[in-house]
């Protein structure tokens, strides 16, 4: 994300480089620079003579370097962006010269996605002088809230915590459904306002009262009737409450407290560093910690993979993921 952030804050500062290879298995980031420099490089008058987009799939190397070496008309640039570039990794070769010395006007963008290229290759050590490269790896789920807040603070708008969770817990960490959801929600706030666990639901169509989040919260602090009525909720919904996200987000819960549990102190500071939250949650997991000692947490881990295989059809006869799911409940919340 650092790299990211630093490319964005050059082009927004008008420092261009004249070749950018941006690759690897998040979308989101590559997609996101090639489209900034795709609206903003040029002005709309601009744009009809100097700004071209290719397809590694229709395209050869070669084309993409002869259109590179022109010069602009009546621009101070000239912009081409390669989508789909790698349909071209076999001809890297041809960019050989190219990479050596490129056009300075020109703008060459690669959108390289979910690969990796060849980066031993010769053409690489010429770009590595001249170009700017950005692997775009996808982040891991823990770090997903920070990114949200910054999103959200771009947008001009705060959000709570918990409604921060509520869009990691439903939507994982896809990043562009997350910015389109945040886009959408911004039409319909006005500027500076407060994004609360019911902004959610009323806009994105998450309960705030029946998902993950208030099931880990309920099972955590063994609210046992608010645990199965949450269960209930899901097993009358299956399709929006899927029984393979549901054991991933409680997995996640009891390993989280396996290492509270190996913490070397009950600071919340080394908690929140341990379990790898946002110290906003290290309560919630102290709580959870006193209820569930570590011999009760590796049950419940042991507990979830059962209900996991099962629910993937291993040792089951087609039971339905809500009885499992309230299975798996009852046999976690046993003394």
């Amino acid at each position: 994300m650092s790299d990211y952030a630093k490319i964005l804050t050059d082009l927004k500062n008008k420092r261009y480089a004249p070749i950018y290879i941006l690759y690897g298995d998040e979308p989101f980031f590559i997609d996101s620079i090639s489209n900034y420099i795709e609206k903003n490089v040029l002005d709309e008058g601009e744009r009809g003579f100097n700004q071209m987009v290719m397809y590694g799939k229709e395209c050869k190397m070669s084309e993409v370097v002869e259109n590179a070496k022109r010069f602009p008309m009546m621009a101070e640039h000239q912009v081409i962006i390669v989508k789909e570039a790698q349909h071209l990794s076999r001809e890297w070769g041809d960019l050989d010269a190219y990479a050596a010395q490129p056009q300075t006007s020109t703008i060459l963008v690669f959108n390289y996605k979910y690969k990796k290229p060849d980066l031993r290759l010769k053409v690489f050590k010429e770009l590595k002088k001249s170009a700017v490269m950005m692997e775009s790896k996808p982040l891991y789920e823990n770090k997903v809230p920070a990114w949200i807040n910054e999103l959200v603070a771009s947008l001009g708008f705060k959000i709570e915590p918990d409604a921060c969770q509520m869009l990691v817990e439903f939507i994982g960490n896809d990043l562009s459904r997350i910015q389109n959801e945040m886009n959408k929600l911004s039409i319909n706030l006005q500027p500076g306002a407060l994004i609360t666990p019911l902004v959610i639901e009323e806009n994105i169509g998450i309960s705030k009262d029946y998902n993950n989040f208030e099931l880990r919260k309920a099972l955590g602090a063994r609210d046992t009737q608010r645990v199965f009525k949450i269960a209930a909720y899901f097993a009358q919904n299956e399709k929006d409450n899927p029984i393979v996200v549901t054991s991933g987000t409680l997995y996640s819960m009891f390993t989280q407290l396996l290492k509270v549990h190996a913490a070397s102190s009950s600071n919340p500071a080394v908690v929140a560093k341990a379990a790898g939250v946002s110290p906003y949650f290290v309560s919630e997991l102290i709580t959870a910690a006193r209820n569930y000692p570590m011999k009760y947490c590796s049950r419940a881990i042991h507990i979830l993979r059962d209900m996991d295989m099962k629910s993937k059809g291993v040792n089951s006869h087609d039971t339905p993921a809500g009885d499992l799911l309230k299975e798996a409940l009852v046999n976690i919340l046993a003394p």
